[in-house]
């Protein structure tokens, strides 16, 4: 075994999935095999669904599926604007990893490295690096917590009309004056009895005002 440090830019990028089937929100559960130990993959960045796709149709064609456990692509829930409406979409937060739980021995190294878009796995040499059940749940748990409050991924521009959604400016309009992207939010002037005033309102409480 050997550890491979290629670094290739994807030439495609993997669309993200609507209606996602847990990946890395579930709770992690005690292994079904206990040989089992999670290994890092190293994947092409955006091919990350591909690579699953492809290690779970070698699993089958070699007769693997009592040595490989669970794969998971570590994700996150993103909010995004689109025409004035908000999708929640998950988002791959750590680009070219693919987590796989496996009884690792050298025919099945060989069989996941030989892997379309697989580049390698993580470690030094030619021993792959096991995570510990603490750093797996620590990503799975990064991403629970990320899901109770989605970030928003919609780009604002200075001076752009925006229209307050929520709370108690609603309907008010006004021009993007200052963002603030750490926080999330947006400082919009908006005419209060015939006055400009800075109202500092969170991204998802705003709409773009779309010119028809």
């Amino acid at each position: 075994m050997r550890e491979e440090g290629i670094t290739m830019a994807a030439e495609e990028q993997n669309p993200v999935e609507q209606n996602p089937q847990g990946d890395s929100t579930e709770q992690l559960a005690p292994p079904v095999n206990e040989n089992f130990k999670w290994y890092i993959i190293h994947a092409y960045s955006g091919f990350e669904r591909k690579v699953r796709e492809s290690l779970e149709s070698r699993i089958t064609a070699f007769g693997l599926q009592n040595r490989i456990g669970r794969i998971m692509i570590p994700t996150e829930p993103v909010t995004e604007l689109r025409n004035g409406k908000k999708y929640t979409i998950e988002r791959v937060f750590l680009p070219g990893y693919v987590l796989v739980e496996m009884d690792l021995d050298n025919d099945l190294w060989h069989v996941i490295k030989n892997t379309p878009r697989v580049t390698g796995f993580l470690g030094t040499g030619d021993n792959p690096v096991a995570l510990s059940e603490q750093e797996v749940s620590s990503i799975l748990f990064r991403t629970e917590t990320a899901g109770n409050k989605p970030t928003m991924k919609v780009k604002f521009d200075k001076g752009e009309q925006v229209r307050i959604n929520e709370g108690p400016f609603a309907n008010f309009t006004g021009a993007v004056d200052d963002i603030n992207e750490d926080k999330q939010t947006l400082k919009v002037m908006v005419s209060i009895f015939g006055r400009s005033t800075p109202v500092e309102i969170e991204f998802s409480k705003v709409d773009k005002i779309v010119d028809e």
